[in-house]
C-alpha cells in the first residue's frame, strides 16, 4: 500500500467567491465526506497539493491529511482542474473507516514477454491499464501484476483468468478482455483498378527536324 501526507485546514465560507479568493491566495478549496461523517470544507496548499499529485498514483494512495492536526485516512475521489490552464481547483477527499472495504482503480503492471512475441513475432495488445477492484484500505496493493510469458499468437487473457491476493474483489465483468496476443499486421500496397497510365513528356523537336 502506498501512503503519502498532506496538511490541511478547515474554512468556514463556501460558495464560488470564496473559492476564488482562497485560489488567489495560493490554497485549493477541498472537501473531506465519509461514512457517518458530514462532508467538511477545507483549504490544502496548492504548491505542495500540485508536487504530491505529480508522485503519486491518485486513485490509490492513502493520503494522511492532517486537518488542523487531527490526523484522518483518506483517498482522493476527484481532482477538478481549470479547463485550460489545467491548474488544481477543487480536490475531494474519502475518509477511510476500519472494517469498510473501498473501491479503487489499480494499474496492471505487465510481466515477462509473452512466447508468441518472442517467438512467432507476434504483438502484445494491452487492452486494459488498470484494474477496478475493491479492497480493505489497509491493503490496497500498489499494482496488479500479470504474467504474460506463456501467451501464443491468438491466446487471450479476461479478467475471470486473473490470480489475485487473498481479499481482493474485482469489480471489473469477468470476460473483459486485458490484453491479447495478435498476428502483426502487414501493410499492403492497395492496387486500384482502372487506374491512369503515366504521362509521357517528350522532348519538344528542334525547328530543323519539322
Amino acid at each position: 500500500m502506498s501512503s503519502a501526507s498532506l496538511s490541511a485546514s478547515v474554512r468556514a465560507e463556501t460558495g464560488k467567491g470564496a473559492a476564488r479568493k482562497i485560489r488567489q491566495a495560493g490554497s485549493i478549496p477541498a472537501v473531506i465526506y465519509g461514512h457517518g461523517r458530514e462532508p467538511q470544507s477545507l483549504t490544502i496548499n496548492a504548491r505542495d497539493t500540485d508536487k504530491l499529485l505529480k508522485s503519486i498514483a491518485i486513485s490509490s494512495t492513502v493520503i494522511d491529511l492532517s486537518i488542523d492536526g487531527k490526523s484522518a485516512r483518506t483517498l482522493i475521489r476527484e481532482v477538478q482542474r481549470h479547463p485550460f490552464k489545467r491548474t488544481i481547483t477543487h480536490i475531494d477527499f474519502q475518509e477511510l473507516v476500519a472494517g469498510e472495504t473501498v473501491s479503487v482503480q489499480i494499474p496492471i503492471v505487465y510481466v515477462g514477454v509473452p512466447e508468441g512475441v518472442r517467438l512467432e513475432g507476434g504483438l502484445l495488445d494491452q487492452i486494459m491499464h488498470q484494474l477496478h477492484i475493491e479492497v480493505d484500505p489497509s491493503s490496497i496493493p500498489n499494482h496488479i501484476d500479470v504474467d504474460v510469458s506463456a501467451l501464443k499468437i491468438g491466446n487471450t487473457l479476461h479478467v475471470s483468468d486473473l490470480t489475485l491476493p487473498a481479499g481482493i474483489k474485482v469489480l471489473d465483468e469477468p470476460g473483459n478482455t486485458v490484453c491479447i496476443v495478435q498476428v502483426p499486421k502487414v501493410a499492403v500496397e492497395p492496387i486500384v483498378e482502372g487506374a491512369a497510365e503515366p504521362e509521357v513528356i517528350r522532348a519538344k523537336p528542334k525547328a530543323d527536324e519539322k
